[in-house]
């Protein structure tokens, strides 16, 4: 199970600690996902696979089952593991999301996430206005002072937001909700990767305004001030996105 958060600490370059069951489940769902590994193909047998991975049978068929439940690949009696068709893909998976960080930029599939993320992120703020407590706007306001401190740090700017994210879907009091965390991170991510040589100054205090204007809403039990503050995050993160689809 990755943990939320991951994909936007991995930008700073620190590498995660190394755990053989989830080196593997990495190594190979991120091969699929970017393509090395095609669609409709069949994996290495077993034995060559632990050679490339250098683990165990028991450690490598774990993971093939971990990637099968997250639907990338399938096991066929006298076939082998086959890479799954892509409709058959988990994308909620907040795994199988992080590793499309990693693919080739693609307009149809950033599309398809903002329109995910408009969605629910949008109904989110607005139930959180309606159902917020008070110890929810002192977590939200902790993670505001958390972006004001990170206006200079790509990592500690989409930390900061995604934990504004997850205490807004928190307050919704709605439990599916928070289980798009996964869409949220990686669009963050996204958006910090196109600022990586551009004007990251300009985005993050605009980002840092809009949160403001966000919890503002939220604390005085403002439905639709939140949905529009939380409407213009979204766009404001999708213009950057938008960006690595042009080339340099």
């Amino acid at each position: 199970m990755i943990e939320t958060g991951s994909l936007i600490r991995s930008l700073s370059g620190r590498p995660a600690a190394r755990n053989f069951h989830n080196f593997v489940i990495n190594e190979i769902g991120l091969s699929i996902v970017t393509g090395a590994f095609p669609v409709g193909s069949t994996l290495s047998s077993d034995q060559v696979m632990m050679e490339t991975y250098g683990v165990s049978r028991t450690v490598l068929r774990e993971a093939l089952k971990t990637l099968e439940a997250k639907g990338l690949v399938e096991a066929r009696p006298k076939v082998g593991t086959r890479v799954s068709p892509i409709s058959r893909w988990n994308f909620f998976d907040p795994q199988v999301l992080s590793w499309h960080y990693y693919t080739k930029p693609d307009a149809r599939f950033y599309e398809s996430l903002f329109d995910v993320r408009r969605s629910l992120g949008t109904r989110s703020a607005s139930l959180a206005a309606q159902r917020r407590t008070a110890d929810n706007v002192r977590v939200m306001k902790y993670w505001l002072h958390q972006i004001e401190l990170n206006q200079t740090s790509p990592e500690g700017h989409g930390l900061a937001c995604l934990e504004i994210h997850r205490a807004i879907a928190e307050a919704s009091g709605n439990s599916l909700l928070r289980s798009v965390t996964g869409v949220v991170e990686l669009t963050l991510a996204l958006a910090i990767k196109a600022n990586s040589s551009g004007d990251t100054n300009g985005y993050f205090a605009d980002g840092l305004l809009l949160h403001h204007a966000l919890i503002a809403a939220v604390e005085k039990s403002d439905p639709e001030a939140a949905q529009d503050a939380a409407s213009a995050i979204i766009e404001l993160d999708n213009e950057q996105v938008v960006r690595l689809l042009t080339p340099a």
